[in-house]
């Protein structure tokens, strides 16, 4: 993963990837690969910034297609450049829109086998915004802060995510800490609500 590591470390230095060796990054990416039984067809990165988990997983995956979702200007341009050293334009994409939008769009709604977020927002947000892509019995992986962080509330009601589709399918702790869902039935309509509305108004 020698170019992979080289695009990371680039990530790195124009301020998209947070503190740590770019190997915890890439260590913390290939654990979402443990809420899927098998490598997807096709899988979104949700708020994908500087390339993790979306570009490490499109490594492990050499099969699947990546779609690559990020609202900012200067990481898409990044990310797209990325795609391009990588030798993937035949498989990957990036799409600069907010989730709110994107997860309207046809092209985009219901077509997914997988979504993966790490650190995209609150979990009624990340919830919210990532279930509308998913089709029926496609999986939603998020990562979760440390196992011992204090918790006074479960993060993921099931009555506030079973709005949405979504179905709790496993938690697991190795490397670092992840959940899974699986959406059982179509996300409404409805969701995502408008740009900001998620976050100030969250279902749960």
């Amino acid at each position: 993963m020698n170019g992979l590591d080289a695009v990371l470390e680039r990530s790195r230095e124009l301020g998209f990837l947070g503190p740590g060796p770019v190997a915890r990054h890439v260590d913390h990416a290939r654990g979402f690969a443990g809420g899927v039984d098998a490598p997807p067809e096709r899988f979104l990165d949700l708020g994908s910034g500087g390339g993790v988990p979306g570009l490490v997983l499109g490594a492990l995956w050499p099969d699947a297609e990546v779609t690559l979702l990020d609202a900012g200007e200067r990481r898409c341009v990044f990310l797209s450049e990325a795609v391009d050293e990588l030798g993937w334009s035949a498989r990957a994409r990036v799409v600069r829109a907010r989730a709110e939008e994107a997860g309207h769009l046809p092209d985009l709604r219901g077509r997914f086998d997988l979504v993966v977020a790490r650190a995209f927002g609150a979990p009624a947000v990340t919830a919210e915004c990532g279930a509308p892509f998913l089709r029926v019995g496609g999986r939603l992986v998020v990562s979760e802060p440390p196992a011992d962080a204090e918790q006074h509330s479960p993060r993921w009601p099931e009555s506030g995510i079973a709005r949405l589709g979504l179905a709790p399918l496993r938690e697991w702790r190795e490397p670092f800490h992840y959940q899974a869902f699986v959406l059982e039935r179509p996300s409404p309509e409805l969701y995502p609500r408008r740009v900001g509305v998620p976050a100030k108004r969250p279902l749960f």
